[in-house]
């Protein structure tokens, strides 16, 4: 990335190669500082423009007068300013607050460019950022308290520089030449999060699903380092190379509370299983994946649009590619979460629960945890979204794919949020409709382990009962699982009852021939893993229904698994 500071809607960012600022005066002499007036100044009050016309000096920009004002206060005693702006402190004072919100406003990062010569740089990005901070908000501040005519007696130690800052070099990697397009662009290679981040994108909700297409779609288009960066990530036991264009930075950087990113050493010696391309300008509306069955990747490509954006569309790409690899290997991707429970009496059961989005997963499992403290040691999450089932001496274990959650704030235990405030990436949290949280869960070599299933049940959000119901033979109610069926929460652009093939538009729906057949063979193989599979209605989709519904379904199943002996 050329320019020192690039703006596009609600997000800047920061190129720390080509300057940092060490004086005050740095500040006010850069292009970057121009280009933050210019913005406040279009979307400033008329009656602020106005005034700023009017006591302007004939011949210049209100944006000169402005920065003439501001280097006259930085050096001068303000009974000594002779600028006409100073005429009028309290005007002048809400333009100066004015600029400042203006750029606080944007999602702000930092990018610095290492190479393999520049070890001092990966060291002390962290140090440069918080420096960058601690000026930008002294920088406010001696204007802010010179114009008021007194210091402040309340301080607010805010971000006033960047919400995260990122290291990019471009690594040695396995990519095959087929992709050599992508294989030279810039890597993150570190992370800094000023959490709690809250971010609001333009849309909070998805649309539409992945069509599998069967030529490479991003064959021949060409991709610049000047617009894309790579997220390396370890996804369940595969390496996705995650390429993002710069306009969704923060969903690029959001992948860290959700995918272990991948070191160096690992991108060095492993070829990637999956390639993800984010926000390519090719003028298409693609929301595609290929299954290059040559070079074993699992490709997709999501088109540029604003409304891509919101989260969930970096995310499921991903996990439909994931869910392909998966099914490559001979492994049944299960759209549901697992959680091993440990009893105080030493017991452990390995529990999934599998629906489509709205079904009520990740809610039952809270209660779970909230209700169970006279029995249960500990909880460990293995997925909250996304796993798959694999088979080994005929008996049936489960792998995760993340080592975070996405999930809704209005349908959790309103504290779970702000128990982890300070590592969570929170996303439009005003909102009342479909507010996310990203939030780390588990470490890496737990999701990525095998662990023994012992009980399987669907998440039924749509029928007005409560409990949970265990089926005599598994085989028989496969069906149950396949269908899918749920009432359609306000996450996706479906409205009432659907259905979805095995409850997972993530590959599954797309590739039913090669998911039936493992569909069967896991079905198959419950019985002998002596894997009990059932329902648990959650009634999350039924109207007006009772908010203890859903805490008494999660006693049942707490009550079987304590008086289980299996």
């Amino acid at each position: 990335m050329a320019e020192s500071l690039y703006i596009k809607g609600d997000t800047a960012i920061l190129n720390f190669n080509d300057g940092f600022p060490v004086r005050n005066s740095d500040i006010l002499n850069s292009d970057a500082f121009k280009i933050i007036i210019d913005g406040y100044l279009q979307q400033a009050q008329p009656s602020i423009l106005e005034w700023l016309s009017l006591s302007k000096t004939n011949g210049k920009t209100i944006q000169n007068e402005l920065i003439s004002c501001l280097r006259e206060l930085l050096v001068t005693p303000l009974d000594s300013v002779a600028h006409p702006y100073i005429q009028n402190r309290r005007a002048l004072l809400e333009v100066i607050e004015g600029i400042y919100t203006y750029w606080r406003n944007f999602q702000r990062c930092s990018i610095i460019y290492i190479n393999k010569h520049q070890k001092s740089e990966l060291i002390n990005f962290m140090e440069r950022d918080g420096e960058f901070n601690r000026i930008l908000l002294g920088f406010y501040r001696i204007f802010q308290e010179k114009v008021q005519g007194r210091k402040n007696s309340v301080y607010r130690q805010l971000h006033a520089g960047t919400n995260a800052s990122v290291t990019l070099i471009v690594k040695q990697n396995k990519v095959p030449s087929t992709y050599s397009n992508v294989k030279k662009l810039v890597s993150i290679d570190s992370i800094l999060l000023r959490s709690p981040l809250l971010l609001h994108p333009k849309t909070n909700k998805r649309e539409g699903h992945f069509q599998e297409v069967y030529e490479n779609p991003i064959e021949g288009l060409e991709f610049s380092s000047e617009e894309f960066f790579c997220y390396p990530a370890k996804v369940g036991s595969y390496l996705a190379m995650i390429y993002f264009h710069k306009d969704f930075i923060f969903s690029g950087l959001s992948l860290s509370n959700l995918f272990e990113l991948a070191s160096t050493e690992e991108i060095n010696s492993r070829k990637p299983d999956i390639i993800v391309t984010f926000g390519v300008k090719d003028g298409t509306d693609d929301m595609v994946f290929y299954n290059d069955r040559k070079n074993d990747i699992v490709v997709g490509k999501i088109a540029y649009n604003p409304k891509i954006e919101y989260f969930g569309y970096l995310k499921k790409i991903t996990l439909t590619c994931h869910n392909v690899a998966a099914m490559n290997k001979k492994r049944l991707p299960i759209h549901g979460a697992m959680v091993n429970v440990y009893l105080k009496d030493k017991r452990k059961y390995g529990v999934v629960f599998m629906g489509d989005s709205g079904a009520g997963k990740s809610e039952i499992i809270e209660e779970i945890t909230n209700m169970g403290s006279d029995n249960i040691e500990r909880m460990d999450v293995i997925f909250d979204d996304m796993g798959s089932f694999g088979l080994n001496n005929g008996e049936v274990y489960a792998k995760g794919s993340e080592i975070g959650a996405f999930v809704r704030l209005d349908d959790l235990d309103r504290s779970l949020p702000y128990q982890a405030m300070d590592r969570s990436i929170f996303m439009n949290p005003e909102s009342t409709v479909n507010a996310r949280v990203i939030i780390p869960v588990s470490d890496y070599e737990t999701i990525s382990s095998d662990h023994k299933v012992d009980f399987f049940f669907y998440a039924n959000n749509y029928e007005d009962k409560i409990g949970l119901e265990i089926f005599e033979n598994a085989a028989q109610h496969k069906q149950v699982f396949v269908e899918g069926k749920r009432m359609a929460k306000a996450t996706t652009h479906e409205v009432g009852i659907t259905t979805s093939y095995f409850a997972n538009p993530f590959g599954p729906l797309q590739k039913q021939d090669v998911c039936d057949p493992l569909i069967d063979l896991y079905f198959d193989a419950f019985k002998g893993s002596n894997v009990h599979v059932g329902q648990v209605f959650t009634k999350l989709g039924v109207e007006d229904r009772d908010e203890n519904d859903l805490k008494r379904s999660a006693k049942e199943v707490l009550d079987m698994l304590v008086n289980y002996r299996g």
